[in-house]
C-alpha cells in the first residue's frame, strides 16, 4: 500500500462521513458517531507517524469497528459503500489475514469484499476485494490459509523491513499454521524464522509466543517430529530469549483499544439470529437438544441446532469479545457433531473454523485443535 493513495482515499472518507444518518433500532448499539470519531483521531496519528506499519493497523481496525456499525445498522447509507472500500484498499495493502488478525472483523471483510466486487468500477480494488475473499473464505481450509498467512505476512516484511510487528506476525503466522494444520513444515519455519538475528525476542507476546518458548524447550531430533534444524534453530533462539529476558517487553498482541466496540459483553436482554435468542435460551436450548439427542432423536435436533448456531454467529457479529463466546461455540459445535446429516456436518465445519481460526488463543479451541 503507497502512502500517497493511502492518504487520499482516508481524506475522503473524513469527508464523505462527516453527515451522519438518524440511528435506526438494531441490536447493536455502539455509536457510529463515536466510531467515526476514533478512526479520524487514528487516521490523524497514522499521517504523523508517516504512515508505519503498527499505526496503519490500529487505523485499519478503527475502519472495520466503523463498517460493522453501519453494516448492522444503517447498510443502505452511503458512508457504507465508503467504508466497505476502505476495507478492501486499506485492508489489502496490510495484507490482512484472518490467522494474524485478531479484530474478530471475517465477516465484515468478506460481507466488505463481496460489495465492492459487486459495485467498484475500479479494477484494482475488484482485484483486491478478490484477494481478500479468497483468504475469508479459506478460514475452513487450515493448509490454505496457512499458506496465505505466511505470504502475507511475508509481505508486509518487504513493505516494512526491520518492522518488529511485521517481523513477530511471520512467526505468528508460521506458528498458528502449525496448530491449524499440525504440520511440522511450519513449525521448523517458525524456529528458523526466530532464530534469525533480527527477530525482535525482547517483544515476544505473552499468549502464542511462549508456546512457541515451551516448543523450543523440548526439541529434540526424532522426538515428536522434530529434526536436527529444529533443535538448533530452537536452541539458537532460546539463547537469544535468555540473554534478554530480564528486560523481555511482558505483553500480547491485543493491544489495540477499542473504546465504543468490542470491550462490551453481550447484554443478557440482548437477543441474536433470525429467532431472537438471549444468551441465556442459546444455553438452554443447547441443553434441551443434548437432552433430546440422548435419547436417540438423532437428526430430528438437526433445525434446531442449526438455529442456535446462526444466533451464536449473529453474536459474534456484534459482540466478537464476549468472553463466553469461545465456550458457545464449541458446546454448539460438539452439539451438532452428534449428527450425521448434511446441514449438520456443514454447520459443525463452519463453527469449527470460526473458534480455531478466530478464537486460537482459547482453551476449547485448543483442545479442538489436539493441542
Amino acid at each position: 500500500m503507497t502512502r500517497a493513495w493511502s492518504r487520499a482515499l482516508a481524506a475522503a472518507l473524513l469527508c464523505g462521513a462527516a453527515v451522519l444518518p438518524v440511528r435506526s433500532d438494531a441490536t447493536l448499539e455502539a455509536d457510529p458517531a463515536v466510531l467515526y470519531a476514533q478512526m479520524k483521531d487514528a487516521y490523524a496519528k497514522d499521517a504523523a507517524a508517516d504512515w508505519s506499519f503498527r499505526p496503519q493497523q490500529i487505523y485499519l481496525a478503527t475502519i472495520f469497528d466503523a463498517g460493522r456499525a453501519y453494516s448492522l445498522q444503517y447498510p443502505t447509507d452511503r458512508n457504507y459503500g465508503v467504508l466497505a472500500t476502505l476495507t478492501v484498499q486499506i485492508g489489502s495493502g496490510l495484507h490482512y489475514n484472518p490467522l494474524t488478525n485478531h479484530d474478530g472483523a471475517v465477516w465484515w471483510v468478506r460481507e466488505a469484499a463481496d460489495w465492492a466486487m459487486k459495485n467498484s468500477q475500479d479494477f484494482a480494488t475488484v482485484s483486491a476485494a478478490q484477494g481478500l475473499m479468497a483468504r475469508v473464505n479459506s478460514e475452513d481450509q487450515p493448509e490454505a490459509l496457512a499458506r496465505y498467512a505466511d505470504e502475507d505476512a511475508t509481505a508486509n516484511i518487504k513493505a516494512y523491513p526491520g518492522d518488529i510487528d511485521a517481523l513477530l506476525i511471520r512467526v505468528e503466522a508460521n506458528w498458528r499454521g502449525w496448530l491449524l494444520t499440525h504440520d511440522p513444515a511450519w513449525r521448523s519455519l517458525a524456529f528458523e524464522r526466530a532464530a534469525a538475528a533480527n527477530f525482535p525476542v525482547a517483544h515476544l507476546p505473552t499468549n502464542w509466543g511462549n508456546e512457541l518458548v515451551a516448543s523450543a524447550q523440548r526439541a529434540s531430533p526424532g522426538n515428536d517430529g522434530y529434526t536436527a534444524g529444529d533443535f538448533t534453530n530452537a536452541q539458537t533462539f532460546l539463547a537469544r530469549l535468555k540473554a534478554v529476558d530480564p528486560i523481555r517487553v511482558i505483553a500480547t498482541v491485543t493491544s489495540i483499544p477499542h473504546d465504543a466496540y468490542l470491550t462490551t459483553l453481550a447484554p443478557a436482554d440482548e437477543y441474536f439470529g433470525p429467532r431472537g435468542m438471549s444468551i441465556l435460551e442459546i444455553e438452554n436450548r443447547l441443553k434441551r437438544i443434548n437432552y433430546m439427542l440422548n435419547y436417540n432423536y438423532g437428526n430430528r435436533e438437526s433445525d434446531e441446532a442449526f438455529a442456535v448456531a446462526k444466533a451464536i454467529v449473529a453474536m459474534q457479529e456484534v459482540y466478537p469479545r464476549d468472553r463466553d463466546l469461545p465456550m458457545l461455540l464449541f458446546w454448539c459445535y460438539n452439539t451438532l457433531q452428534r449428527m450425521s446429516d448434511d446441514q449438520s456436518k456443514r454447520t459443525a465445519g463452519q463453527i469449527r473454523a470460526i473458534l480455531t481460526v478466530e478464537y486460537q488463543d482459547s482453551s476449547q479451541a485448543r483442545q479442538l485443535l489436539g493441542t
